[in-house]
């Protein structure tokens, strides 16, 4: 499969597996680096601080970490450990 175009300096934001099927070509991927926490079952936010450094009401939800074993999951790892070619 021939991924589709991108441009210099482009952030993906989302699952890894789409985005290295849709956009990176598999000779091209030595390493995939992950940096934890995993799986904290907390919620990240962003807070912002005026001026004087005293906390903005405003936040910014950045990501939930939690992860559950969902039919998706199943279909990947049934996908990755059955179907994918040897190497």
């Amino acid at each position: 499969m021939t991924p589709k175009t991108i441009t210099n300096n482009t952030l993906f934001y989302g699952d890894n597996l789409p985005i290295l099927r849709e956009h990176i070509a598999d000779e091209s991927v030595d390493l995939v680096y992950l940096d934890p926490p995993f799986n904290s079952n907390r919620s990240y936010n962003v807070l912002f601080k005026n001026e004087s450094g005293i906390e903005a009401e405003a936040q910014i939800e950045a990501f939930d970490d939690a992860w559950h074993w969902n039919q998706s999951a199943e279909n990947t790892y049934h996908e990755l450990t059955i179907q994918a070619p040897n190497m």
